[in-house]
């Protein structure tokens, strides 16, 4: 099987005043299709700086980032805006959710951007949301929803224009245990059911090592183990 993400050799170096942050040395990885791939390491590790690069959010200043064995790097900005659109759906820590928008309104935004026409967005909203359990909550904003229904929103709305890969960063980070096993075993399903690919950052080992198929370690930058 060919990887349908991975880095060659990618840094990433911050210039902080006079000093020089390498967040990322020369980290070479690559995750199958169909895989459900978590990222650890302590904080400063490279974790999140790694998933940006992925998801097209930050460029590496030296290596490549490949999609399908494709560079991003010749991208223009539209080309990067387009991969960031279908390519990929983020999910983070906070939902990022509009609160003045219901649930079906914020999947239907997304779709919107991505050029679904009026009638078969809220038909396509709908079905997202029955997908990840919310077929109740569609008229609900997220103030009248629970942390682990807003991040359910938040996941429906990242696969509003069908990604091949979800990349999710400390997504159960604001969940209590009993909502973030609920929520990673939605996305182990999805992984099983539909063939999408799944790269978290955790914190949380027991999580990790409980949904991923694969556990890269970071430290200082650098991939330091992974099984």
């Amino acid at each position: 099987m060919s990887s349908i993400l991975e880095t060659s050799e990618v840094s990433k170096i911050y210039q902080m005043g006079s000093t020089t942050v390498a967040a990322l040395d020369e980290v070479s990885v690559a995750v199958e299709e169909g895989e459900f791939v978590a990222i650890q390491g302590t904080s400063g590790s490279g974790k999140s700086t790694l998933l940006n690069l992925l998801g097209g959010l930050d460029r590496p200043t030296t290596g490549e980032v490949l999609y399908m064995g494709a560079a991003l790097t010749p991208f223009t900005k539209k080309e990067m805006a387009r991969y960031r659109r279908r390519a990929v759906g983020m999910i983070f820590q906070n939902f990022n959710l509009i609160p003045t928008m219901s649930a079906a309104e914020n999947v239907n935004l997304a779709l919107a951007f991505g050029g679904v026409r009026g009638p078969e967005r809220n038909a396509r909203a709908q079905e997202l949301l029955e997908k990840v359990g919310l077929g109740d909550r569609l008229t609900h904003r997220p103030s009248e929803l629970s942390g682990g229904e807003q991040q359910r929103v938040a996941i429906a709305r990242a696969l509003a224009n069908n990604p091949r890969v979800l990349l999710a960063d400390e997504p159960t980070g604001n969940l209590d245990s009993t909502r973030a096993h609920e929520l990673l075993g939605l996305l182990r399903d999805m992984v099983g059911r539909e063939r999408l690919t799944v790269i978290m950052v955790t914190h949380d080992h027991e999580l990790a090592s409980g949904f991923a198929n694969r556990i890269i370690f970071m430290k200082d930058g650098k991939v330091i183990e992974q099984f």
